[in-house]
């Protein structure tokens, strides 16, 4: 017995306990589901591993980034400057949870597959890299209040399946108005922001134009690279913080900014913003090397779920991640950056004067990974029920968002506060800080608080399938009936500018042909008109050249 042991301790400690294979091994059951050959369940489950790995040693590379920036912005302003990145916080806490992180999915993914199949919450959530960043904040959260292992996978794996189901429901018909039918869902931590972005566009856009009818400068386009865009934005943000610090601090202290972790202190002015220079395109690198990770690891893990899902959830809607609606208005992606961008700046100022002299709260610096994607985003669903002003008012406000809710997160996250960066989109936020609140009510009470905030999660989300996305509520619809009614006016107007002027010798015969063809001819009782109405024609907002035709709708099963 003594071989069956250390057979099992080997496989608990050495594989089952280490995430990469973890991985390996959930992908490889998936596409054993789907039938797939010996070599191509062999070859997914090796790239999904290494695709992990990739995300750990670009997440190295975001931490060694980010030092000296964090001391700039400590030294100048004297507070604790933080830059949000998902990739980065996940690879920081993989060191010490990477075992609970993996139980804690694998149980929430069973979960939400058992609550797509037995209630109205049909969505099946296939951004793998989301569920691990959820799940890795439940268990930071459980775990530095004090639970033991097996609490925090318990809880959190209930936890974060609640969340798989609920989130692409409350976001459904908002995602329904930009696609036109009921074939996908989002499936991206950052719905919070959408929601209030399509809200958003509802309330101040009702006579505003889609972005997809207007042309922008073509030399603006590059920032659609999200590895160009992020390099370039911290290129910026580390030479203005470096001059800032420079100004504050002199020569002698701020040319030591870059020595820290073996680097070289720099030599003169032009050597220290050449490696403030530089310290922005790593972390431009360092993303580009997750973002990689993240990409081999869909590229087999999607596929696996799905087999899976599609054995135990017949006639799913599949949860995709945000860039699924960026084909779908190309132009409102770029406008949803710059403003959710802006908007970023804004709060950090708000944060600058009054969160942190007031509330103690940290500076979030605007991240420009979560502000591209999400940002991006929301200025699609923005778009999609206000046109330009609801583009450009979502994403600002999606924004604020992403900038005061990592903000409050920080505070419940322990020693994890104290990193330079943490989780950047919004549903993280405020679904952190009320779990991490919850969590602070001793370990019996809090553990009930947390599954009495789930219940009650679970049952809003189904109560709005079946009031609200079942119904079919159109969150457009008042938009589209004004539109219609201007193309109606519009249309009736050039009607009566184009029809030919009758001459004064004719008009007297043409009026009388007219009565007599007018008596003859209409029914007793009705009215001729001389001039005739035309049908309005329903204006809808039309995907650009390039849009992805979505899928027929799944059939009900």
């Amino acid at each position: 017995m003594d071989w069956l042991i250390s057979l099992a301790t080997f496989l608990v400690n050495e594989i089952l306990s280490q995430p990469a294979y973890l991985i390996g091994l959930i992908t490889a059951a998936g596409l054993i589901a789907l039938k797939k050959t010996a070599g191509q369940v062999a070859g997914g489950a090796i790239k999904a591993t290494l695709g992990f790995l990739l995300i750990g040693a670009g997440a190295g590379l975001v931490v060694s980034s980010l030092g000296p920036l964090g001391g700039m912005i400590q030294g100048a302003t004297g507070a604790h400057g933080v830059i949000p990145t998902n990739e980065a916080i996940v690879g920081i806490a993989q060191a010490q949870f990477g075992a609970r992180v993996a139980w804690l999915m694998i149980l929430g993914f069973a979960v939400a597959l058992m609550l797509a199949r037995f209630t109205p919450l049909r969505y099946v959530f296939l951004t793998g890299h989301h569920m691990l960043f959820m799940a890795t904040l439940l268990t930071m959260v459980l775990a530095t209040s004090g639970r033991s292992s097996l609490g925090v996978v318990v809880v959190g794996g209930l936890l974060l399946g609640i969340l798989l189901v609920a989130m692409p429901a409350f976001a459904h018909p908002w995602t329904k108005r930009i696609t036109g039918n009921n074939s996908i869902a989002i499936g991206h931590f950052g719905t919070a922001g959408y929601i209030v972005a399509g809200a958003a566009g509802q309330l101040v856009g009702k006579r505003s134009r889609s972005t997809e009818d207007m042309k922008l400068p073509e030399g603006l386009r590059f920032l659609r690279d999200s590895m160009v865009a992020t390099a370039l934005s911290m290129v910026l943000i580390y030479v203005i913080m470096s001059l800032v610090y420079l100004a504050r601090a002199g020569r002698a202290t701020a040319f030591k900014a870059f020595a820290a972790d073996g680097g070289s202190a720099a030599g003169d002015l032009g050597n220290y913003v050449m490696q403030s220079v530089m310290q922005g395109l790593q972390f431009g690198i360092a993303v580009a090397v997750i973002l990689f990770g993240v990409r081999t690891i869909l590229g087999e893990l999607v596929p696996a779920f799905q087999g899976i899902a599609g054995k135990l959830v017949p006639g799913a809607v599949p949860s995709l991640d945000a860039p699924i609606v960026f084909p779908y208005a190309q132009n409102a992606v770029l406008i949803g950056f710059l403003a959710s961008f802006v908007g970023g700046l804004v709060s950090l100022a708000l944060l600058t004067w009054v969160g942190h002299p007031a509330l103690g709260l940290a500076l979030v610096l605007p991240g420009l990974v979560p502000h591209f994607f999400t940002g991006g985003a929301a200025g699609v669903y923005g778009n999609a029920t206000g046109g330009r002003r609801g583009a450009v008012v979502g994403a600002f406000l999606n924004g604020v968002l992403i900038t005061f809710l990592p903000a409050l997160l920080l505070k419940v996250l322990g020693a994890f506060g104290r990193e330079n960066t943490t989780f950047g989109d919004a549903d993280f936020g405020w679904f952190g800080t009320l779990i991490g609140n919850a969590a602070k009510a001793g370990a019996t009470g809090g553990t009930i608080v947390m599954l009495a905030l789930g219940a009650v999660l679970l049952g809003a989300a189904i109560l709005f399938q079946k009031r609200v996305v079942d119904t079919g509520w159109d969150p457009g619809a008042r938009r589209d009936a004004f539109l219609r009614g201007t193309a109606s006016a519009s249309s009736t107007a050039s009607t009566a500018s184009v029809a030919p002027m009758p001459s004064a010798s004719s008009a007297s015969s043409a009026s009388s042909a007219s009565s007599a063809s007018s008596a003859s001819s209409a029914p007793s009782g009705t009215a001729s008109a001389s001039v005739p109405v035309p049908v309005p024609v329903p204006v809808k907002i039309a995907p650009p050249a390039g849009a992805p035709t979505p899928p027929p709708p799944p059939a009900d099963g």
